[in-house]
């Protein structure tokens, strides 16, 4: 909901069957706003996510819009499509808008992508390139279910075997989104808020500067779009949060997300497993608020 109300997008990743399908249909439906899904497999184009221009006899030239004309889309394994078809997807996530033959169509309000892919299986994927992930608000890993977790999945499914079985609600609309992500701008952050979110992605870039020991594992730290993100995202945590202004636990509850896409290890980095998280974790205990 946080990448929702930063009007951001989000790269889920997780093996198959821990419900991130249920997931943003799920969002989708509480806060009624329309949800279409992708799946993205090796024949796919890029006609099929975006639309075409048709042709009939009786009714001459016609537009036939898409999935992507939906306010939550998933791209469920985005990394089974050629780059051209990821591309259609990214750009429109980017230009909020589509063009199909020569006219563009402006994309629904709100407009959310969460685009999947599977860890375990590589062969036969095409691995979104850097500066495509860079387009994603969050990369958000979902893992296993704890034991009570799943005791409470294992219930309710016996009893409530489909979707729409669960008869839920929808408690919001999309003009209440939409005045969402603009309450979210209007959250205060104070200069000194904004000093330390521009250290912190400082530090992905100059790790010695700051004593970082993890850091000569890092070949490249995060772009500027990380400050925007970063700056942007706490807001939204602090609003969902009930505030109207940024604290610095703001700043660091959507850091872990925000970077782990953007930080990229070098070669001795992933040859001794070190993962993103451990280098924010330290970032976070290590960059002075002040």
């Amino acid at each position: 909901m946080e990448a929702v109300i930063a009007n951001g997008h989000c790269l889920v990743e997780g093996i198959p069957g821990i419900a991130k399908t249920l997931l943003l249909r799920t969002l989708s439906v509480v806060t009624g706003c329309q949800f279409n899904r992708i799946q993205f497999t090796p024949d796919l184009l890029p006609t099929d996510i975006v639309g075409v221009t048709a042709y009939d006899e009786k009714k001459g030239f016609y537009t036939v819009k898409g999935p992507i004309f939906a306010n939550f889309v998933l791209g469920d394994e985005i990394n089974r499509a050629p780059p051209k078809v990821q591309s259609a997807l990214l750009e429109s996530m980017q230009e909020k808008q589509v063009t199909i033959g020569k006219v563009t169509f402006p994309l629904p309000k709100p407009f959310f992508v969460m685009a999947t892919q599977n860890p375990i299986e590589q062969m036969g994927t095409y691995p979104l390139p850097e500066a495509q992930i860079d387009r994603f608000i969050f990369k958000i890993i979902m893992k296993y279910p704890n034991m009570e977790e799943e005791e409470k999945v294992l219930k309710q499914n016996i009893s409530l075997s489909r979707f729409d079985d669960y008869k839920l609600l929808a408690i919001l609309n999309e003009v209440d989104i939409v005045k969402l992500q603009e309450d979210a701008k209007k959250v205060y952050s104070d200069p000194k808020i904004e000093k330390y979110i521009v250290r912190l992605v400082d530090a992905t870039r100059y790790p010695s500067k700051y004593n970082l020991d993890l850091g000569k594992y890092i070949e490249f730290g995060s772009s500027p779009r990380a400050s925007i993100s970063l700056y942007i995202a706490s807001k939204a945590h602090a609003l969902l949060n009930g505030r109207i202004f940024v604290t610095p636990q703001d700043v660091k509850a959507v850091a872990p997300n925000i970077f782990r896409h953007r930080i990229l290890l070098n070669y001795e980095g992933q040859a001794e497993d070190i993962k993103q998280d451990d280098i924010i974790k330290e970032l976070l205990s290590k960059v002075p608020v002040v």
